[in-house]
């Protein structure tokens, strides 16, 4: 049995049984995907503060599932956070949702578009397109302006994120669409059949990713960068 932790670094446990369903839902015969809440951070990553505060629960998470033989991790926030750290701790593969993403919507047409929460984490996004040579595939970078946290709450939420996605494809005449919250996971298939072009959903995505590195046999170097670090007494004061 392979073991697939889906990792979100919030807080907010409704955020991860949303993820965990979509993470399930993609995953083979034989494979075991949890998701796992973040036991302390931030209740939404909505700024660099909170992806920094994030990060120390997410690698808490990745040490536990270590611990317990996980096979392979999904970073479910889509700024990445803490996803270079998190490969030096892990034995498998970790993937983060914008990286598997943005790569799967760059093999669906010539070009693709983002659309995320806030008009504020779009330099993220940016910066990560250029990171991952995605950059010469976006054609644009679009917010909804609702809040993560309402993604879950507000009834208006996928109808106001479909139309922005509706008219970032026409504005940058893209050819797919990739969605910039791991909270609009469940939104991706309908979505597309609102708008007719492919909609990708980085939760989707990153399981798949994982899941097919699983199965080659393949992980992440350890020669190099990525080697465990080194053993060192971390101080906390109170």
């Amino acid at each position: 049995m392979t073991r697939i932790w889906v990792i979100n670094p919030n807080t907010t446990r409704a955020m991860t049984s949303t993820i965990e369903v979509c993470a399930r839902a993609v995953a083979a015969a034989g494979v075991d995907v949890t998701g796992v809440t973040s036991e302390f951070g931030p209740p939404s990553i909505e700024s660099h503060y909170d992806e920094a505060m994030s990060v120390p629960g997410l690698l808490a998470a990745i040490q536990r599932g270590e611990a317990e033989g996980v096979d392979g991790y999904v970073i479910a926030c889509f700024g990445d956070p803490g996803l270079d750290a998190a490969r030096e701790l892990a034995t498998g593969p970790v993937i983060g949702i914008a990286e598997a993403a943005m790569q799967t919507a760059s093999h669906l047409g010539r070009g693709f578009s983002i659309v995320t929460t806030l008009g504020r984490t779009i330099g993220r996004a940016e910066e990560l397109a250029e990171r991952y040579g995605m950059s010469r595939f976006c054609r644009g970078y679009h917010a909804c302006e609702i809040p993560v946290l309402d993604l879950e709450t507000d009834p208006m939420a996928t109808k106001l994120v479909t139309e922005a996605c509706r008219e970032a494809v026409e504005r940058d005449r893209s050819d797919a669409v990739v969605l910039g919250c791991a909270g609009m996971a469940d939104m991706c298939k309908r979505i597309s059949e609102e708008i007719g072009v492919p909609v990708v959903d980085g939760v989707t995505a990153a399981t798949l990713t994982v899941q097919s590195l699983v199965t080659m046999g393949l992980r992440t170097g350890k020669r190099g960068e990525f080697a465990t670090p080194p053993a060192k007494e971390y101080v906390h004061k109170a």
